[in-house]
């Protein structure tokens, strides 16, 4: 019986709308999310390829938010010589 039970809390991550098995953790915003999703043992988890957001067990096997990605901005070209150039 703990065997079942073990695998039913420990279900790998895929994404209702996409199908994917990528899924990362998602900020939580509101009071609900904040306060009532815990008592649930839920967590607001978001898909890595259709950014789809949703709530799962917090036992659900998901990466780390990544803020590294978000900072990225491209880099700007530098113009090597100081004249306009229209």
């Amino acid at each position: 019986m703990t065997d079942s039970l073990d695998s039913w809390f420990t279900q790998p991550y895929l994404c209702r709308d996409c199908g994917s098995d990528v899924g990362f953790r998602s900020r939580r915003r509101t009071f609900t999310e904040r306060y009532v999703l815990p008592l649930l043992l839920l967590q607001p988890v978001r898909c890595g390829e259709c950014f789809r957001r949703d709530y799962r067990l917090i036992f659900t096997p998901v990466r780390e938010r990544s803020t590294e990605i978000a900072r990225i901005t491209p880099i700007k070209a530098v113009a090597t010589s100081k004249q306009n150039v229209a």
